[in-house]
């Protein structure tokens, strides 16, 4: 029995950068060994220098390392339980490489630490020829080359929210036409508040996630938002039409379907978290700069707006930036300036002097933060806007979230189709994490924006380039 268990599992080598992108990957192979070559080991300590996300990371592995090789130098040829501290469900092994490798590779210089490491992984497969030994690395290259020589490669998976992106949670539903014909029977309506309710029963409702949006297309068009569910039934609330100009956010209105499911979330006091995702030009910042200066401004719900975004930039860098951490972060934030520019634009009657004045007052409520000093703070009452949320991990996405103090509205906005991190993938983004946990959760919205609103010319770009 036991001989039959060492055959079903199987050896993972794991390369450098899976151990930096995730240190705790270590306990993420449930039954099966690890093997670590020294040369991993070798190129996690030239990466623990410094106070970047890559030195975090390269240390916090060598701790958990240390704690599951411990100080019993006897077992590493047995090799050493991973069942350490929370992870008692495993019954897998870590083995170290103790010996030298002589495996000669086909056209490859054996000095290279990838080449190393394919070496090791042939050394393996000989020595042991009755288990599976894959390589697990997030390097592309790496992996062609071990597919090459006929070894098994393999990406990291376990960081991954989605298989396929295109499963991501939407934040809406389409209703099918014979809607109402299955779930309108001892259907309740009423109003509070001058808001209309629908208290409905049938089969859908066990599907519904509570502030998911529902549209009906037919031949009267009715645009909804689910408030809760109970097994067969649902509360749905209409949603307010901001497409309507009496309806206007700060000067603005919703030009399609999805925008203006989108000001309702951004517009409820009782939604704590909004995530807004779509492609350039779709309006995500502008929805959100102009209802968060109607709540701050206006309503005076929040004290200031704070904004923030990964520093990564698509070209070359421009080297070290003068000024406070406020000019420094003014490049980065060109965004912010395009989107007050339309917005002051809607005040017309004022006048040029009126329009200098009312800019000066708008950019007096709005802080630029950079991500680097986040660690420690609480905001209260803040509007928090988390911009190009895409590049962060979820490591850094949950650092930020947990900044919200009581009376803190956050919104994350992104596109996950453009992402600039290194070795962060459509599945393994931020936003695409938080979106998928967050789904269902009572102060959460969720809206994917499909239409760009720039220009004929920004569409057929985004169309055709």
């Amino acid at each position: 029995m036991a001989k039959k268990q060492l055959i079903a599992t199987k050896l993972f080598v794991l390369d450098t950068n899976v151990l930096i992108h995730d240190p705790s990957s270590l306990f993420r192979f449930e039954e099966h060994d690890i093997f670590l070559p020294m040369v991993t080991l070798e190129e996690l300590d030239n990466n623990k220098k410094g106070l970047t996300e890559v030195a975090r990371n390269a240390r916090q592995a060598s701790r958990n390392l240390e704690e599951i090789v411990g100080t019993d130098l006897t077992n590493l040829e047995l090799g050493c339980p991973l069942n350490v501290n929370g992870n008692r469900h495993l019954t897998g092994r870590l083995f170290l490489q103790t010996m030298q490798v002589t495996a000669e590779l086909p056209g490859l210089a054996g000095l290279k630490a990838d080449n190393q490491i394919l070496a090791v992984v042939l050394d393996l497969q000989k020595t042991n020829p009755s288990r599976h030994v894959i390589l697990v690395s997030k390097d592309i290259n790496i992996r062609i080359k071990a597919r090459a020589m006929g070894m098994s490669a393999e990406d990291y998976f376990n960081d991954k929210v989605l298989e396929d992106t295109d499963l991501l949670y939407s934040g809406m539903k389409e209703l099918p036409a014979d809607f109402w014909e299955k779930h309108s029977k001892a259907m309740e309506s009423w109003q509070e508040a001058g808001r209309m309710f629908y208290r409905i029963n049938g089969p859908l409702c066990k599907s519904f996630l509570v502030n998911e949006f529902v549209y009906y297309e037919f031949e009267k068009p009715f645009h909804a938002m689910v408030r809760s569910v109970d097994g067969n039934s649902a509360v749905l609330e209409v949603v307010k039409d901001h497409l309507n100009p009496k309806h206007n956010i700060w000067g603005i209105n919703a030009r399609n379907r999805e925008q203006n499911f989108a000001l309702n979330l951004l517009m409820d006091p009782e939604i704590d978290f909004v995530s807004l995702l779509g492609q350039a030009g779709t309006g995500k910042t502008l929805l959100t700069l102009a209802s968060a200066l109607t709540q701050v401004l206006d309503k005076k719900i929040y004290s200031e707006i704070i904004m923030t975004r990964v520093t990564v930039s698509v070209g070359e860098d421009i080297g070290f930036l003068p000024g406070t951490e406020e000019e420094k972060m003014g490049p980065w934030m060109g965004a912010l300036d395009d989107n007050l520019d339309v917005l002051n634009k809607s005040d017309e009657d004022s006048g040029e002097w009126g329009r200098a004045a009312t800019q000066d007052l708008i950019r007096s409520r709005i802080k630029i933060k950079s991500l680097n000093f986040m660690r420690g703070r609480t905001f209260l009452n803040k509007f928090l806007i988390i911009d190009e949320a895409q590049n962060l991990t979820p490591k850094q996405m949950k650092t930020l979230i947990t900044r919200a103090g009581p009376g803190t509205k956050v919104v994350c906005l992104g596109n996950i189709a453009q992402i600039d991190t290194p070795y962060l993938t459509e599945g393994s983004s931020g936003l695409t994490y938080v979106v998928d946990r967050f789904k269902g959760w009572g102060h959460n919205g969720h809206i994917t924006l499909l239409r760009g609103e720039r220009s004929r010319l920004a569409d057929f770009a985004a169309e055709i380039l």
